[in-house]
């Protein structure tokens, strides 16, 4: 038997789920470090910082997953109403949609008799004639986008995965396991280790650098927490609230 030496190349086709995970981890971990850090830096009960990182990272979660949910709904229903649009096209404008496809393979640089052939092939099927139009002429690719509840449930869990990282230390902390200061450092150093991890995964999966990946998303990470301590800090040191 001769060996045709087919070359399989790897491709990524849930990469809306890959979005959903970097998306929705990245996102939990820095809501709850916003959190943990904010109230973490005004008060010095860990029931409260605990509680609050917990409320916000449920809320965000769900927040989350519904937006995800319809927006990528949304989404396959315009692509389904074109695919429709389509459909009655080739049903009720045969010629007219083969002169798309002839245009579309002649721009492809085929002529003569090899593009007859090519567009007879095609428009043979309907099938392959519909999926050409679309990817082709329109650029949709309905697989690529995911399914709705799918989606939703990626991004919840993913949030949830990401923003109960930084609470952890605070249950150290409640258990006089470790000071307010630590708990609050150790988030951090948790929240930015995870993110760079995420961050440098997600590049190498898009074959960009994985360093410069991994410390885009670390730092952004870092910034909110910074942030947040500041704000907590301060309100604190003021007197504006009162725990």
């Amino acid at each position: 038997m001769t060996d045709l030496g087919i070359h399989v190349e790897p491709h990524i086709k849930e990469s809306n789920y890959i979005r959903d995970i970097v998306f929705g981890f990245g996102d939990g971990i820095n809501t709850s470090l916003g959190i943990v850090a904010g109230v973490g830096g005004a008060v010095i009960d860990a029931d409260v910082v605990i509680l609050a990182a917990l409320i916000g990272m449920f809320t965000g979660a769900k927040a989350m997953a519904v937006q995800n949910y319809l927006a990528v709904k949304s989404q396959r229903e315009i692509l389904e109403s074109e695919i429709k649009r389509e459909e009655f096209e080739i049903e009720t404008k045969p010629q007219e949609e083969r002169l798309e496809i002839e245009r579309i393979y002649h721009d492809k640089g085929f002529e003569g008799e090899e593009l007859k052939q090519v567009v007879d092939k095609i428009t043979s099927n309907k099938d392959v004639w519909l999926k050409t139009m679309l990817t082709e002429e329109l650029g949709l690719n309905l697989d690529l986008i995911g399914s709705p509840l799918k989606g939703a449930f990626v991004m919840f869990g993913s949030f949830l995965l990401g923003g109960i990282l930084p609470i952890i230390p605070y249950f150290a902390f409640k258990f006089d396991i470790i000071s307010s200061i630590n708990a609050i450092v150790v988030a951090i150093c948790i929240s930015v280790s995870a993110s760079f991890f995420v961050g440098a995964f997600k590049a190498r999966i898009a074959k960009k650098s994985w360093i410069k990946g991994g410390i885009e998303m670390a730092g952004l990470g870092t910034g909110i927490a910074l942030v947040g301590y500041g704000i907590g800090s301060e309100l604190a040191a003021t007197g504006i609230i009162h725990i």
